[in-house]
């Protein structure tokens, strides 16, 4: 690609009153940050943390302005990376893109090609961004219960944000490694595209939600993903029989933890954080490779919606409003 020939992006801009705004522009290869790499990006996805960066309702952009959007696939255009060469199809998650570096929202891209991986063969450039970071952090989700010995002869596991994009490949995981699954969710109207992704329960996420003088409680699980924190995590500590693991990998009911020790030292339970932004390749390159064989890609598919270029900004105000199901491609190409 010629360096002044340009391409479309969408720019997160901040004034000296801090007003943000969002705009579509047009740059050039120029325009972009420092990297080994130049990526032609094809396909994106909207997460929460997306959705936070461009309406301005979290504190993820941390240099300005930026191109937001932690996830991307397409097709390696020039490196002098080791690891690639022109043509190879590539995905790229986290690594504090569309953080601090220019990010997957633009039709090119150039970044360090420490950060990348190559795509894996059993899926489309669509397919791996309709896992992207949400699916990621499932495995690696998936995988930490399975270090600390939660197989599925062990008992139940709940996953809390059922419906949301972690939540829903985490189901689709579980379910079809044979565990029996409870799904919280906030939205009882999606029992059914639930049970269909390998839910065996249903249950309202009230039932975790609330404020709980109990340090335990009655024994009700084995393990589980937590996508929610706060007093949801601290009540599934506290429902966890002897022993079991709960992987804690998001905030979206907030960032406290008002929970005791007694889970911890009466019932041995492990509470294991899950950090996927800056994840070690090796493990990352793992992760891809269990949801190769792992993760039906029927229910993958029947999770996705797919949206142009165009849409980003009203798709971000409905994820972080969770109004969205599921997982989100954006086609950039």
């Amino acid at each position: 690609m010629a360096q002044d020939q340009t391409f479309k992006a969408l720019l997160v801009s901040r004034d000296e009153a801090k007003n943000q705004s969002v705009n579509m522009v047009d740059m050039a290869v120029d325009d972009l940050m420092d990297g080994d790499t130049l990526v032609r990006v094809t396909h994106s996805t909207v997460n929460y943390k997306d959705g936070l960066a461009i309406t301005g309702k979290g504190s993820i952009i941390r240099q300005w302005p930026l191109i937001p959007g932690v996830d991307m696939a397409g097709e390696v255009v020039a490196t002098s990376h080791a690891d690639f060469k022109p043509g190879d199809p590539v995905v790229l998650n986290g690594w504090r893109v569309g953080e601090s570096h220019h990010g997957a929202y633009a039709q090119m891209a150039r970044v360090n090609g420490d950060w990348l991986v190559h795509r894996p063969k059993g899926f489309s450039a669509a397919d791996t961004m309709a896992i992207g970071t949400a699916g990621l952090t499932s495995m690696l989700s998936v995988m930490a219960l399975e270090d600390h010995g939660i197989s599925p002869d062990r008992g139940k596991i709940i996953v809390t944000g059922a419906a949301g994009g972690v939540g829903s490949t985490a189901i689709a995981i579980l379910g079809k490694l044979g565990y029996h699954v409870i799904a919280s969710t906030g939205r009882v109207s999606e029992a059914d595209y639930l049970r269909n992704l390998g839910a065996a329960e249903i249950i309202d996420r009230n039932e975790l939600s609330q404020p709980s003088d109990r340090p335990l409680q009655s024994r009700r699980w084995a393990g589980g993903i937590d996508a929610v924190g706060s007093h949801t995590l601290a009540n599934l500590l506290a429902m966890t029989d002897d022993r079991g693991t709960i992987a804690a990998c998001g905030l979206v009911g907030g960032m406290d933890l008002p929970t005791t020790v007694a889970p911890f030292i009466l019932r041995g339970v492990t509470l294991v954080g899950i950090e996927s932004v800056m994840t070690p390749k090796p493990d990352r390159i793992k992760a891809w490779s269990r949801l190769e064989r792992d993760l039906d890609l029927k229910k993958l598919h029947g999770m996705v919606t797919t949206i142009g270029f165009d849409s980003l900004p009203e798709t971000a105000e409905r994820i972080v409003a969770g109004q969205v199901r599921g997982r989100v491609v954006v086609e950039i190409g």
